[in-house]
C-alpha cells in the first residue's frame, strides 16, 4: 500500500459511498478510492503476508495471509473484484460465498478464499 488512510478519512469516505449508495447514487470516485484503499489496509493488518494479492481495480491492490512470499510475474494466488463487491464483502454486507458464487469474485489458487478473514469490520 502506497500511504497509510487515517481512519478518520477511511470512515468518512465510507460513509459518503454509503449514503450514495443508499440515495441511488453514484459515489464520487475520491470517496470510492478511499473507501476502498482503507479497507484493503484494514485487511492488511488483519492478515498480513505476502501468499494472496487482492486486487480491486483501478484502486488499489494488496498481498495478505501467511504463507510463501511471492516476488516475480503473476502471484499463485489472486483474488479481483470491482469496488462495490470489495466493500460489500470487506464490511459485511454481503459474505464472500454469495458474492463469489454470483461471480462478482475472480478467485484462483489454493489459498485464493478470504471468507476467514472477512468483514474486516471497519
Amino acid at each position: 500500500m502506497a500511504r497509510k488512510i487515517d481512519i478518520i478519512d477511511g470512515r468518512s469516505a465510507l460513509d459518503a459511498v454509503r449514503e450514495a449508495d443508499a440515495a441511488g447514487t453514484k459515489p464520487q470516485r475520491p470517496d470510492l478510492a478511499t473507501a476502498v484503499r482503507y479497507l484493503l489496509q484494514l485487511l492488511d493488518e488483519k492478515a498480513p503476508g505476502n501468499s494472496v494479492e487482492v486486487r480491486v481495480p483501478p484502486f488499489g491492490a494488496v498481498q495478505v495471509i501467511q504463507g510463501p512470499r511471492h516476488t516475480r510475474g503473476t502471484p499463485p494466488n489472486v483474488v479481483e473484484m470491482d469496488a462495490a463487491t470489495w466493500i460489500a464483502v470487506a464490511t459485511g454486507a454481503e459474505p464472500w460465498a454469495v458474492a463469489a458464487e454470483a461471480g462478482r469474485i475472480h478467485a484462483s489458487g489454493t489459498r485464493a478464499d478470504l471468507s476467514d478473514v472477512l468483514p474486516v469490520r471497519p
